[in-house]
């Protein structure tokens, strides 16, 4: 039943195409203005039903304006149980819908976070030799010079979105070297 409501909705689309295209060619004076859709003659190339009960139920839907065929659409879906597809132009109605769902999956758990600035906060003066070398040699475009002047105007970002792992590998490294290093 589902497949048949499939393709009377494929059938509905395709014809309203075509008898569109017929009345953009058509003359003024033979359109109705309250039809959207002029019943298609069959042509020979295509292959008569192998029921008839289909060949009736094509030419009673060919015969329906556009509002009663979007209303046979509907009930149909409804009495079916057809679920909408999404489409690139109805795509706009299912977020709206699965946005209260994605809130409350929020709301149960907060995500942990696992992405990490690594934030150079102060260091030992005694260490300021070291910690400029380390810095150099995390920075690979940095010269000694530049390296000295990052070290001196700290509070500095030292690394951005690092993976939790390796900041707390280098926050360590950093430590023992004697910087004051900030996971942010």
């Amino acid at each position: 039943m589902a497949q048949l409501a499939s393709r009377y909705s494929t059938l509905l689309c395709s014809s309203s195409r075509l008898a569109s295209a017929r009345i953009a060619l058509a003359p003024l004076a033979s359109r109705s203005r309250w039809l959207a859709t002029e019943s298609v003659s069959s042509s020979p190339a295509t292959p008569p039903p192998s029921d008839p009960r289909i060949g009736r139920i094509v030419d009673d839907i060919s015969g329906l304006t556009l509002l009663q065929a979007a209303d046979l659409v509907t009930l149909l879906k409804s009495r079916l149980n057809i679920q909408e597809i999404a489409m690139p132009a109805a795509s706009a109605a299912a977020p709206t819908a699965a946005a209260p769902a994605e809130e409350a999956a929020v709301e149960e758990k907060p995500k942990e976070k696992t992405i990490f600035n690594l934030k150079l906060q102060s260091f030992d003066a005694a260490a300021k030799p070291k910690i400029i070398r380390e810095v150099k040699a995390l920075i690979p475009n940095l010269t000694l010079i530049d390296a000295k002047k990052f070290v001196e105007s700290v509070p500095q970002i030292l690394k951005e979105n690092m993976p939790k792992e390796d900041a707390d590998k280098l926050k360590e490294v950093l430590e023992k070297l004697g910087a004051v290093v900030v996971l942010e």
